[in-house]
């Protein structure tokens, strides 16, 4: 193991929090709050439609999407909604579960979700809609589905097939034809991309398209050493560009080779770097308060990366006290903001809050 792994100490960096942070029913209730209150809300909305000609003009978000039109864009409708099935699958006894279930219902009905994977072929320059991040959450949210054994979740599932075999046919169309991976902290981050393309595929047994990705990964990350993190973040990250190529690869190596991999891919300023907490200078700007995110995706990425590490690892047990920190940060933040950041930051949170 190398020696400035082992002789790191992160606590100058930090100031840890005194209550690990807990996705308790209340703290579920109030995160509801946010995708409840912009799932049905259609404006303001940035649809990303490539608008072909005149007749195309006037269709609203709505139209182009019938079930993924509120919370300002299709990838935060769909990870809200992804928040709600969630949240009913891991606490059944949540007050307004009915609701929920309701409001699912409505989201998706055949006739709404045969409309959302039909827009892939009824428009022009579709291609790239959502690629990879929208992609990657809606394989996420058909993953909740097919995990969960209730009469409701088989329908849903049932009913999302069109739509999920659209994604699984653009995204292995395009898989052999990617020649780099984007390595940015926002959407089209491809090692976040990779990896619910992943859990989707493991969760689904689909083994060609999991040994795709994971040939692709290799491909992209394997060889990286010495990871420039020491320059993140950019002013509009919520990801960490570092973080997600390591979440990824532990679930591609083996545990030995990702350790190597690990040793060889953070150095010591790199590591002090991504263990400061993200200053959010205006919680109303819709590009700032994406550093908001950034605490949350950079504690699912430390959770996971613990995980996957030996005991006897010096990152297994800073990583994971140091996302309990960024939680802690996160979480009062996103109760104090604005749509910017309401529309989506209440799914950011719940997946970095499980264990």
């Amino acid at each position: 193991m190398k020696k400035s792994l082992l002789a790191f100490v992160f606590s100058p960096f930090l100031i840890y929090a005194q209550e690990i942070p807990k996705l308790t029913n209340e703290m579920a209730a109030k995160l509801l709050e946010k995708p409840l209150y912009c799932i049905n809300q259609e404006y303001p909305n940035k649809t990303a439609h490539i608008i072909n000609n005149a007749g195309e003009v006037t269709l609203t978000p709505k139209d182009l999407h019938p079930s993924f039109y509120g919370c300002f864009d299709w990838h935060s409708s769909v990870h809200g909604h992804w928040m709600l099935v969630r949240l009913l699958k891991t606490k059944p006894d949540l007050a307004n579960a009915k609701d929920l279930e309701k409001i699912l219902d409505n989201s998706l009905s055949k006739e709404n979700l045969q409309a959302e994977a039909d827009y892939f072929t009824k428009y022009e320059l579709t291609a790239t809609f959502e690629r990879t991040y929208g992609w990657a959450w809606l394989l996420k949210f058909d993953e909740e589905l097919t995990t969960w054994n209730h009469p409701k979740a088989k329908i849903w599932h049932e009913n999302l097939k069109p739509l999920t075999g659209q994604i699984l046919k653009s995204w292995k169309a395009y898989l052999p034809k990617q020649t780099y991976p984007n390595r940015t902290g926002v959407h089209p981050n491809t090692a976040f991309g990779l990896a619910f393309a992943i859990d989707w595929a493991v969760a689904n047994n689909d083994k060609e398209f999991e040994t795709q990705l994971k040939e692709k990964a290799k491909y992209f990350y394997g060889k990286d050493q010495k990871t420039p993190a020491y320059l993140e973040p950019d002013g509009s990250d919520f990801f960490s560009p570092s973080l997600e190529i390591a979440d990824l690869m532990r679930r591609v190596l083996p545990q030995k080779e990702f350790v190597l991999w690990l040793n060889s891919f953070y150095e010591k300023r790199s590591l002090e770097n991504i263990e400061k907490i993200p200053v959010v200078s205006d919680l109303s700007d819709y590009q700032t308060v994406h550093l908001v995110g950034l605490s949350f995706s950079k504690a699912w990425c430390m959770k996971g990366i613990s995980k996957a590490l030996p005991n006897e690892h010096p990152l297994k047990k800073d990583f994971k006290k140091t996302a309990d920190v960024f939680l802690a940060n996160g979480l009062p933040l996103l109760f104090q903001g604005n749509y910017g950041g309401d529309h989506w930051l209440a799914s950011f949170a719940v997946y970095s809050l499980e264990d």
